[in-house]
């Protein structure tokens, strides 16, 4: 049977507060689990402001009606109003994820820093971030994260080799076609190879699942608790039911990465490049 893998970033405070719960309504309503990447400091939105120079992100930015996903207040934290604490901000509700079946992964400390300058970044300031993270993470669910997404899908030579420091079981940082072992550090990388919704629209979405139901690849859908648990609830209850009717199983990508045979995976190096839909290089 296929499997897929629902890949829940949350990017914000709206997602939080507003995406997470509408999320976990529609997946308790199937009886599914999905992977939950959470963003646990502060949400600094309003500093993409800075990135609409950028023709592509613009356009994007008007393609995919941002402020009506993301609200005005996103659009102005970090800058004119102070910066929220994102999953460190909401204990409570990262508790019942797991008390709900699902998987608490890490994807970042502060996701405007990293996703805008990992570039400037320096190795001892990646890894405080990291200790940031992991020590959020312990604080709230007692344990160890065992899987790092980074935010925007965006790493480079530095990033890969801190990383491997932390004790993670996996990692989903990539866009690419199926499983491999990362070159720099020989980690394990689960990548998202379904598009988004904000990249292809619903449609693009369904023909890829339809289009792949017979494969023996795990299939990873990058979901944002701010996108498909905002304006696109219906949009992405209708994709788990044609997901669920084309056969797939849903599991969660930690159980996913123990059902792999890591001997039969080949050795990648990272790589940046353009995926359609998105408006800045990524890690591929």
């Amino acid at each position: 049977m296929p499997v897929l893998v629902l890949k829940v970033d949350i990017d914000t405070r709206r997602g939080m507060r507003v995406g997470l719960p509408a999320l976990m309504e529609i997946l308790a309503g199937r009886s599914v689990h999905a992977s939950f990447f959470v963003s646990f400091g502060p949400d600094r939105s309003g500093l993409a402001v800075l990135q609409l120079v950028r023709p592509r992100f613009l356009l994007k930015m008007i393609r995919t009606n941002a402020p009506g996903m993301y609200g005005l207040k996103s659009a102005l934290y970090g800058t004119i109003l102070p910066a929220p604490l994102i999953g460190a901000g909401f204990p409570e509700a990262v508790r019942q994820l797991a008390e709900g079946g699902h998987e608490i992964a890490c994807h970042a400390w502060d996701h405007r820093l990293w996703q805008d300058w990992l570039h400037l970044m320096s190795a001892r300031h990646i890894a405080r971030w990291f200790v940031k993270m992991v020590e959020a993470y312990r604080g709230i669910t007692g344990e160890k994260p065992a899987g790092f997404g980074a935010p925007g899908w965006l790493m480079n030579f530095k990033a890969l080799k801190t990383v491997s420091d932390f004790d993670f079981n996996y990692l989903s940082c990539t866009r690419a076609e199926e499983p491999f072992i990362f070159q720099e550090n020989g980690m394990v990388e689960i990548p998202s190879n379904l598009p988004c919704i904000e990249e292809t629209g619903v449609d693009g979405v369904l023909e890829k699942l339809k289009s792949r139901a017979d494969s023996s690849v795990i299939q990873v859908l990058p979901v944002h608790a701010e996108v498909e648990g905002g304006l696109y609830r219906k949009q992405f209850a209708h994709i788990l039911d044609v997901a669920l009717s084309l056969g797939y199983t849903i599991k969660k990508m930690v159980d996913a990465v123990r059902d792999i045979d890591r001997s039969a995976l080949s050795t990648r190096p990272l790589k940046l490049g353009m995926i359609p839909g998105r408006a800045f290089k990524c890690s591929i």
